[in-house]
């Protein structure tokens, strides 16, 4: 297994454009996290000069890539100052109190929303829901982007069957992957297929937060960020890193789903983040040959949540096997049948959260 020693002394070989010597010798390399065969370097390069600071991470990471054991690095970098070492300093200039854990959240530019689609508990169908209401957005005219935070199972780019290497951004570090029209940037990206993430809490902290600040995604109505499942490093990094406009909770009408939407929900209203709604997600399942109508896992739990909890019930998504079969050839149903009661039922949740906050 790879160690912080071997990872160090390979980068004594990545010559400093800004200095004399070495990436090491130079104290460029701030911090080195080893967990198992994934690598996270944090870099400090004082300029401003994106040329020079993407030559100096690229051959950081082919020195590191090159290790026998290495699966992945990420590479996190930073300035003379970072931006919330720099926020922190002119509120200290302004006598502002800097204990807020809220107050680093910044928006990111040329976003006009951001909204987290989340639930507590696997398993709900939340990822292809995240992508199917994307692309049902996207049908209403919005111009919209999907970031994939669930770092330890990454799949929206299977679900859009996407599989390209981020290039340069022009604004930011990395610019998002488009795919007709659609912004796209996940984990999923970065690694080799098949390739696990072994990560601790750190890490995935450093990803989510790199996802948010360094990815120049364009101008967007809809910023739709799938989670992860869970209430935990994900989450709290997302409302502490950007101001949300507010997430969508999946569940489906089991009650074992319910117990932990219903936990997911109140997780983010004790962290101070609006709550826009509750979806049902696999709902009901209407046989073709007869049009009988089956509840398959229950029915009406998520309205009743969302009524209990006086949030909004955004609407219910059938149980279709199309669905499935279409995601995992990477043509997700809202674009490949139009017609379908499932697309119908993104469409019209599409002009809930349109109504509730407009892209204009």
């Amino acid at each position: 297994m790879v160690d912080e020693k071997q990872v160090r002394m390979a980068l004594e070989g990545v010559k400093d454009l800004l200095g004399d010597g070495n990436v090491v010798t130079e104290n460029r390399v701030e911090r080195i996290t080893v967990d198992g065969a994934s690598i996270m370097l944090t870099l400090r390069l004082p300029t401003d000069d994106a040329d020079i600071r993407r030559v100096i991470e690229d051959q950081c990471r082919d020195a590191v890539k090159a290790l026998d054991g290495v699966a992945g690095v990420m590479i996190m970098s930073k300035g003379a100052t970072d931006p919330a070492a720099r926020q922190k300093q002119q509120q200290q200039q302004q006598g502002k109190p800097t204990g807020d854990p809220w107050a680093e959240r910044a928006p990111i530019p040329g976003v006009k929303h951001i909204i987290a689609v989340s639930s507590a508990k696997g398993g709900v169908g939340k990822s292809t829901v995240c992508v199917n209401l994307a692309l049902a957005l996207q049908e209403k005219g919005a111009k919209v982007g999907i970031m994939d935070a669930d770092v330890y199972g990454p799949n929206v780019h299977l679900l859009l069957n996407v599989n390209e290497w981020p290039e340069a951004g022009q604004k930011r570090e990395v610019a998002a992957v488009e795919k007709d029209g659609l912004k796209l940037m996940s984990l999923g990206f970065l690694m080799e297929p098949g390739t696990p993430v072994i990560w601790r809490g750190p890490m995935v902290v450093g990803v989510v937060k790199k996802f948010l600040q360094d990815v120049d995604w364009g101008e967007l109505d809809y910023l739709m960020i799938d989670m992860p499942p869970g209430t935990g490093d994900a989450q709290l990094t997302l409302v502490q890193t950007v101001p949300l406009t507010g997430a969508i909770i999946v569940t489906t009408p089991s009650q074992l789903a319910i117990v932990d939407a219903e936990k997911g929900l109140k997780m983010y209203r004790s962290v101070e983040t609006p709550v826009m709604g509750l979806i049902e997600n696999m709902s009901h399942f209407v046989c073709p040959h007869c049009n009988e109508r089956t509840d398959i896992f229950g029915h009406g739990a998520g309205a009743e949540l969302a009524d209990r909890l006086e949030t909004p019930f955004l609407g219910d998504i059938p149980l279709d096997p199309q669905v499935r079969m279409e995601g995992d050839r990477g043509n997700p149903i809202v674009k490949s049948f139009k017609d379908s009661p499932v697309t119908a039922a993104f469409l019209a949740i599409a002009d809930r959260i349109i109504e509730l906050h407009p892209a204009e």
